[in-house]
Order: C-alpha cells, then structure tokens, then sequence
C-alpha cells in the first residue's frame, strides 16, 4: 500500500499548523511582514532593501529603495568591458577573475606611469581600447571608446576606471596626456569605479574628450599613444 496520503481536515490535530503554499510562517501574535518589522524595531514603512542578502544593512521607505539601489555598493558588479555582449555579474572580488579568464586579449602594465597605446584609430565605426594597470595594490581599467556622433563626426572618449569601490576610487587620481609637436592635451581627475562603468561617465563628460582632427594631431601612423599616470591622494 502507498504510504503517502491525502490529509483531510478532520485528520488535522488542533495543535498542528496549517501550511499554505506561498504563505511564510511568522511569529505568534505576528499577522503581517509589516507586524514582524514593528516587533524587531523597524517602523512598518521601514525595511531592508534587495541587497540586504549581500551585505547591505540600511532600512529605507519603500519611496527611497528604487534611488539606493540604483548606487549601492552591494549591487552585483557587471563586466566592466564596454560594449554589451558580456552579460557577467558577479562580486568585486571575482571581476579580475573573470577578466583573466574571459577577456584574455586585455593586456596588463605594471607601474604607475605607463603608455596605454590605441592601434589603428582610423578603423570604421565605434571602436574601443582597452588595457588594465597595476599599481598601488590595486588595478585599474584604461578605456578609450571612439563613436560617431552623426556622419562623418567622430569623438574619443579617454577614461580610467578603478576595479573596485567608489570610496576605494576617491584615494586616486589620474592624468591622461597626449604629446605631440609641441603640443600638449592633459585631463587630471578622480578614478570612477566600475560600478559607474564607463557610459555613466561619458554621458557626463567626466572623461578626455577629443575628436578626430585633435586625434590626428597627436597619432603616429594611425596609432595614438596616450600617458597615464595613477597617483594616490592625500587624506
């Protein structure tokens, strides 16, 4: 005989909770999620967000979750490479991991002041350079990205992503600088983290921006050599 059967309710002892599917158990005296909060000290419109599962501890409105999560250091970290065919997410600590393993034709400098040099500049369309550099006990991502704005407009885009947290970010800063014959084009700034990824940054113009004739002044035979020197800030 099988020894599974269907339990009617008159089987069910008085004592034994009932279990719905879907329904979670919650204290005695407990009615509601919004209850439970009360009872561990948390106003009813007060609750952990969806990162609280990684690390997250803040309490927010239900008003405020939508902006925090949009910026919190809990979030998954996507593939900082440009461009959108890596779908990757993962934590800060597996993204040089996966770098290694996924992207292997990146190539890695060590030092603070290094050349970061863009081959072939004059190739059609939307092109990006990417290479990382080591230093300081941390690796940073160069990226330089070419669009075209309209036809026959071209801009490059020139930026220094930290692999790691935006207050990891804030003890660094960069300097992008292009020589040419007696000519010079520098920008100096703060790193952005890969959590901002580099579109936040060109929608902002928080990067090198140039556009193809300033780009022919400084290249040699179609290669453009670019100086990047990471340094720390003073607390």
């Amino acid at each position: 005989m099988d020894a599974s059967r269907l339990v009617s309710s008159q089987d069910q002892s008085p004592h034994s909770p009932s279990l719905h599917r879907g329904a979670a158990l919650l204290p005695a005296g407990c009615q509601s999620v919004q209850q439970l909060n009360c009872q561990v000290g948390l106003p009813a419109s007060l609750s952990p967000h969806i990162y609280a599962t990684t690390g997250c501890s803040l309490t927010l409105h239900h008003t405020e979750k939508p902006e925090h999560e949009d910026i919190c250091e809990y979030r998954p970290y996507s593939c900082p490479c440009p461009g959108a065919s890596c779908k990757w997410q993962g934590s800060l600590e597996a993204v040089m991991s996966h770098l290694m393993h996924a992207h292997k034709s990146i190539t890695t400098l060590q030092g603070e002041d290094i050349v970061f040099l863009a081959t072939d500049i004059n190739l059609p369309g939307a092109v990006d350079w990417v290479m990382m550099q080591s230093c300081f006990g941390h690796h940073f991502m160069l990226v330089l990205e070419k669009q075209e704005k309209y036809e026959g407009h071209q801009q490059f885009f020139a930026i220094v992503l930290l692999i790691g947290t935006r207050k990891q970010a804030e003890n660094f800063a960069y300097r992008l600088e292009l020589n040419g014959n007696r000519r010079r084009l520098t920008w100096e700034a703060t790193p952005r983290s890969i959590h901002d990824g580099v579109a936040a940054a060109i929608l902002n113009s928080d990067c090198l921006v140039f556009d193809t004739a300033i780009a022919h002044l400084f290249a040699d035979n179609g290669n453009l050599g670019i100086n990047v020197t990471i340094s720390t800030c003073c607390p």
